[in-house]
């Protein structure tokens, strides 16, 4: 990854969560620790954020009404073929007719590409995907009640009452932040809620995760790792971890971007 998009993606990170150290953003941006510090220490000289020990932090504190999890913008261009490939996958097991649910995020909104030519009932909460959907495809297209938060796209509601309860999926498709034998995480609370509510109103759970998110701990658990139906994700999966999901009772499906994805189902 170039050094302009290397310190774009640092900048975004450290402006959305007010703060982030050096592991996670080499973890972020593919390049080792020491390229990360002198990153964060270019931006620093350039007074685009504070240069702090362990990591870096915002010059200001991230404004109030805004969720702690990278612009949409910049999320997607981290991983781009392995998402790719993974959205791919998850859009072959949606069938002519189906009620799905596609939360917001940049891997799941990678489906909608492959929608052009299949009717759906779609809920999302995504105002990408929806934006999307409506104009290039004959999906039918729902979305919940709340705010608009535009860096992320999303569409967030604090409130039970928001619309979600009254549309039944046989599957939702959905990201996470982490994943890890205490299960599905994410970094933020208003967008936990949003999806446990989604999660709610769904026979099935796809979780779409590129292999990096095995990487990523959080303290924050939507649900248990069991509570996911099928896994998606990269052919960079560790041994580990994808037996971590088979003993979990899960599916696994691994996309391979240059060629058709291969399938380990467990019994």
């Amino acid at each position: 990854m170039h050094e302009r998009e290397r310190q774009r993606i640092i900048l975004s990170v450290v402006q959305a969560r007010s703060v982030a150290t050096v592991q996670e953003l080499a973890r972020l941006t593919e390049a080792s620790e020491a390229t990360t510090r002198r990153d964060i220490a270019a931006l620093a000289l350039r007074k685009k954020l504070k240069r702090v020990r362990g990591g870096a932090e915002a010059m200001e504190a991230a404004p109030f009404g805004e969720v702690s999890s990278l612009p949409f913008e910049t999320a997607r261009t981290i991983k781009e073929s392995e998402k790719s490939a993974i959205a791919k996958e998850a859009a072959r097991l949606c069938g002519e007719g189906d009620a799905i649910i596609i939360n917001g995020g940049t891997t799941t909104f990678q489906m909608v590409h492959h929608f052009a030519g299949i009717r759906l009932q779609v809920l999302t909460n995504s105002f990408s995907v929806a934006t999307h959907l409506t104009e290039h495809s004959e999906c039918t297209v729902m979305v919940p009640a709340g705010a608009i938060y535009r860096d992320q796209a999303l569409i967030l509601s604090p409130f039970e009452n928001d619309g979600i309860a009254h549309f039944r999926a046989r599957r939702m498709f959905m990201g996470a932040q982490g994943i890890s034998p205490f299960g599905i995480a994410e970094t933020d609370p208003l967008i936990i809620q949003s999806e446990q509510r989604l999660m709610r109103q769904a026979d099935e759970l796809v979780l779409l995760v590129d292999s990096s998110k095995f990487c990523h701990p959080s303290s924050m658990i939507i649900a248990p790792l069991e509570r996911a139906h099928v896994v998606i994700t990269d052919g960079g999966v560790s041994d580990k971890d994808a037996a971590m999901v088979e003993a979990a009772g899960v599916r696994l499906i691994v996309a391979k971007a240059s060629q058709e994805g291969s399938v380990r189902d467990v019994a």
